[in-house]
């Protein structure tokens, strides 16, 4: 069987960094952006404090990371995509010259859309405890991957025509049993039995989602189980502390 990671996101960029930049590393760099942004405008916000500021570092820090001569610098920076992010955000925020020549907001960013608004108020439901700055980048980065991987299995049922099923399972799959199997069972118009075999089902093909979506920003296949268990670490603590 050949080597899934070969063609894995993260292990595509890395790859142009060690050789000439590609268009296709330079997507795999984007869409990897695009789902882990909020995270490290999180980190940002929390480390500058001023909203606008914030919002106008995270917009110059992706616009040069995205430019293409930056995809060689990833090289050094081999294994997880979620440690080269933030390590290239200190360095980036560091750099006094580079803060106080950041793009304004509305300026030449073309790559992709940054919903600041949405990010805003994304970060102001945090609690507003002493949670270090990389404490809740890790936080924010576990719920981004979780959400992405919800979007891409709700997207399946979707193009199955059970978008509604899915509604109703996902209560057992993220532990809240909104309703009970007997009720799930009479709103899908089937048995109890069915319910719970199709929530198991959706519960496996959650965890196949999970390993893939990690799979996708990290170097090698043995980084995979590390990043899953801090995963489920950081989600647990982070809702320990807001019970």
């Amino acid at each position: 069987m050949p080597d899934p990671f070969h063609t894995t996101r993260w292990s595509i960029v890395l790859a142009a960094g060690a050789n000439a930049p590609s268009t296709e590393a330079g997507q795999a760099l984007e869409t990897l952006c695009q789902t882990y942004w909020f995270p490290l405008y999180a980190y940002i916000r929390r480390r500058i404090g001023d909203e606008h500021q914030a919002q106008d570092l995270t917009q110059a820090f992706f616009e040069q990371l995205l430019a293409r001569h930056t995809l060689a610098k990833a090289n050094p920076n081999r294994g997880r995509f979620r440690a080269f992010l933030l390590t290239a955000c200190k360095n980036f925020l560091a750099n006094e010259r580079v803060r106080e020549h950041s793009q304004k907001r509305g300026g030449s960013f073309t790559h992709f859309s940054l919903d600041f608004d949405s990010a805003e108020s994304r970060y102001n439901i945090e609690p507003t405890d002493p949670t270090t700055a990389d404490i809740l980048f890790e936080q924010q980065w576990a719920v981004a991957l979780i959400n992405s991987v919800l979007a891409l299995l709700k997207q399946e049922y979707v193009s199955r025509g059970k978008e509604s099923d899915f509604d109703l399972l996902k209560s057992f799959l993220m532990g809240t049993k909104s309703s009970s199997y007997a009720e799930a069972a009479l709103a899908m118009s089937t048995t109890e039995g069915a319910v719970k075999v199709a929530a198991h089902r959706l519960k496996t093909r959650y965890r196949e989602l999970i390993r893939l979506e990690i799979a996708q920003t990290v170097d090698s296949p043995d980084q995979v189980e590390d990043e899953i268990r801090r995963l489920f670490e950081v989600l647990s603590e982070k809702r320990e502390k807001t019970l």
